[in-house]
């Protein structure tokens, strides 16, 4: 039996240009004085790794980092809101795999506010045995350790898992977990992720038609 494990932002909905909008504003209002495109470079892990990757360890305290996301995080709400949708082909592509008794789970950097954003205004909790999220990991991607516990939550073997990740820190984690991966190509290029030899498929949504075979196979 095979399992379907979904990163979220820019893997289920496009989304990843509206955290770098809002992060780029947040970083340089703090005085990083950071472009938009070194901004991009950070986009991975959690928030307080972020902020501790551009400044320090002892600029911030935790709870100061955690007020700044969710500050980010509002706004970024606020801004999607509007655009707020699923990525082409992937409503089918949840029915159907639904309907053939696929265990299904999201994991994911971001915290649970964010997650519940999206599951609660897309009417998509049924669909997924289990969330792994930013506060249920004690090491961000690429380490393995959100996609494994997704497995084991999916009571499914590493090796029976395929993750659907947007990002090369989260095709990494799939690696380091032994997982294949479907890479879609939402914020980043195809050599981007060169040098990952798990890859089965490069997508830019999902009404592509290698999918299909996942739901077949």
């Amino acid at each position: 039996m095979k399992a379907f494990i979904f990163d979220l932002n820019g893997t289920m909905i496009n989304d990843m240009e509206f955290h770098l909008d809002g992060w780029h504003s947040m970083l340089n209002k703090l005085g990083a004085n950071m472009t938009r495109e070194e901004v991009r470079g950070h986009m991975y892990g959690k928030n307080e790794e972020l902020l501790m990757r551009i400044f320090g360890k002892e600029r911030f305290t935790m709870q100061e980092m955690l007020d700044i996301a969710h500050q980010k995080e509002v706004l970024y709400q606020e801004a999607f809101r509007p655009h707020l949708e699923l990525i082409a082909g992937l409503p089918v592509f949840l029915r159907e795999a639904a309907a053939k008794g696929i265990p299904m789970a999201i994991g994911s950097a971001a915290n649970r506010f964010n997650i519940s954003y999206v599951l609660d205004n897309l009417q998509l909790h049924g669909f997924f045995k289990a969330i792994v999220s930013a506060e249920d990991v004690t090491t961000s991607k690429p380490n393995p350790e959100v996609f494994l516990k997704c497995a084991t939550a999916l009571q499914a073997a590493p090796a029976d898992c395929i993750v659907f990740e947007d990002a090369p820190k989260g095709v990494e984690a799939a690696l380091n977990a032994g997982m294949e991966a479907i890479a879609l190509t939402t914020m980043h290029t195809r050599e981007e992720f060169a040098g990952y030899s798990n890859i089965r498929a490069f997508v830019s949504d999902y009404n592509d038609p290698v999918l299909q075979q996942l739901l077949t196979a």
